[in-house]
């Protein structure tokens, strides 16, 4: 069970829908919740031109009230756990995502919106999501914009013989319980693959069952994209909740996503949980 959400907070976009969902979740699992913000202050050095102190100093002061604002927001809209609420804010020369990992010491799941923007020029110098994927070491729920409730009648997991899958699923168990059905698909590139995978998801499915998981197995065939499948089987079963092992790979100081892991941060209709 999830005892403490930490819900990362954008310091420009409208978290309204997270924060919704992030309450909803809080009283499901009778959990902890920690609200965080992280962001840069303007600094010589940064732009072009000099910067004058009186800019820096009023930038400060905007993002503290943005932030003061969204601690706000974050503390009205999961007031029915007033008692178990925190919220972390930074504005600091440091990364944000280094930040927030720290902070996720004292969390179960990280709950964030998508923020694919990067760089020092970037208004609000936030973390892109896919480096919070890679780097947080906690599941992370990613949520699509615009959305405002998250059911978890149906969830589609998309199994691949991986660490990373395999922490997926363990990582996102609280969920699979509460799910009224569970469907456990691996994609294959031949049809000489599918027996190998309908016995993968089969056994899968019977370390669910033994957790009180319903679910059932299921393998498809793919050409060469695995992403675009995976989001067509889990409108078709009409899925809730995407469950799936997160890869990528560091080249220098940004983290590269593979394929399917891009492909479904891309993909806007449901929620993914995430594990690397």
């Amino acid at each position: 069970m999830y005892s403490t959400l930490m819900v990362h907070c954008d310091l420009v976009a409208d978290n309204t829908g997270l924060l919704q969902i992030a309450g909803e979740l809080a009283a499901r699992f009778n959990a902890n919740a920690i609200g965080i913000v992280a962001t840069r202050p303007l600094v010589p050095g940064t732009t072009d031109t000099a910067v004058p102190q009186d800019v820096i100093d009023r930038d400060v002061e905007e993002k503290s009230a943005r932030i003061d604002a969204i601690e706000k927001a974050f503390r009205t809209a999961l007031r029915s756990r007033r008692e178990r609420l925190q919220f972390r804010s930074q504005i600091a020369i440091e990364a944000p995502l280094d930040y927030i990992v720290r902070q996720m010491r004292s969390a179960d799941l990280l709950v964030t919106g998508i923020n694919n923007r990067r760089g020092w020029l970037d208004p609000a110098q936030s973390p892109n999501t896919a480096d919070i994927i890679l780097q947080v070491g906690r599941p992370v729920l990613v949520l699509p914009d615009d959305i405002r409730m998250l059911a978890t009648d149906t969830i589609v997991v998309g199994w691949k013989d991986t660490r990373a899958t395999r922490r997926a699923v363990a990582d996102a168990m609280p969920f699979l319980k509460l799910a009224r059905r569970v469907v456990v698909v691996e994609a294959v590139a031949q049809d000489s693959e599918l027996a190998d995978a309908r016995y993968n998801t089969r056994q899968v499915c019977e370390w669910l069952e033994a957790h009180g998981v319903v679910c059932e197995p299921n393998a498809i065939i793919v050409n060469d994209e695995r992403t675009a499948p995976l989001a067509t089987l889990a409108e078709r079963e009409g899925a809730d909740l995407i469950v799936a092992g997160a890869y990528g790979h560091s080249r220098l100081r940004e983290w590269v996503l593979g394929g399917v892991t891009r492909g479904l941060l891309q993909q806007t209709e449901r929620c993914v949980l995430f594990s690397h």
